[in-house]
């Protein structure tokens, strides 16, 4: 594992974009998991900024996002479709036939989750994997529980993770209760996998996530296992490490 400090929100959404495109321009079409949120938002901006200077190519890259709400459609502003066009696809030179969200219509849990699965699966894996991280330690919507989930599947929301989201919604009503979700397996077999964290609400996540033991009560500890980890993260994120001494 390596683990980038940036200063601030900004420096770490450079860091990240800076990643995100050496995979680009490594390898023009390659696969990149996609995260949504809003940790992620400075990094969407910064990749634009670049491709708008000419710097970057999107034509043949190929994106699977971790997840979608249950229950929302892309007309929906709050589904994560909107989100990511919103965000990043309508600026920038991806196709639409590249894009890869699960459908939160699809009311067949067992059949939406098995074609997601096989969209991973035909595209050939994931080159490179975004993620944000949960004040409960969730990495996409795997939340903690007695066991990692292996693919994806439809998770329950927890009531932390409610109160996260609910900021994106009228109210705490408001926020699906469901949400179809890329499994623990499926994000560990993405050949390389970023994550970024930002603020002092993630830091204990940040410090039992990569420093504590790995268990499925803190989902993204499971990280500690994969051979290509990559931390990127703000000082408050970090505080937490820092004042163990571990950094």
């Amino acid at each position: 594992m390596r683990i980038y400090r940036a200063d601030n929100y900004q420096a770490l959404s450079r860091k990240a974009a800076n990643i995100i495109s050496a995979q680009v321009i490594i390898k023009p079409d390659c696969v990149l998991g996609l995260a949504t949120g809003s940790s992620p938002l400075g990094t969407y901006a910064q990749l634009i900024d670049w491709y708008n200077k000419g710097d970057l190519d999107f034509a043949e890259v190929r994106s699977v996002n971790l997840d979608e709400y249950v229950g929302l459609g892309p007309q929906s502003d709050q589904s994560y479709v909107y989100f990511m066009h919103k965000n990043f696809f309508d600026h920038i030179n991806i196709k639409a036939e590249n894009i890869n969200i699960p459908d939160g219509t699809n009311r067949d849990a067992e059949a939406e989750c098995w074609r997601y699965d096989q969209v991973i699966e035909r595209v050939g894996g994931i080159d490179l994997q975004l993620l944000g991280i949960g004040r409960n330690g969730h990495i996409g919507f795997n939340e903690p529980g007695a066991a990692f989930e292996k693919f994806t599947h439809c998770v329950n929301l927890t009531e932390s993770t409610i109160e996260a989201n609910k900021r994106f919604f009228a109210s705490a009503d408001d926020v699906p209760r469901q949400a179809y979700t890329m499994g623990i397996c499926s994000i560990m077999h993405a050949r390389k996998i970023l994550l970024i964290a930002a603020g002092k609400d993630k830091a204990e996540a940040v410090y039992q996530s990569f420093f504590g033991p790995v268990t499925p009560n803190v989902p993204a500890s499971v990280l500690q296992l994969h051979q290509d980890v990559i931390l990127v993260a703000d000082e408050d994120a970090l505080s937490e490490v820092k004042a163990h001494g571990l950094i």
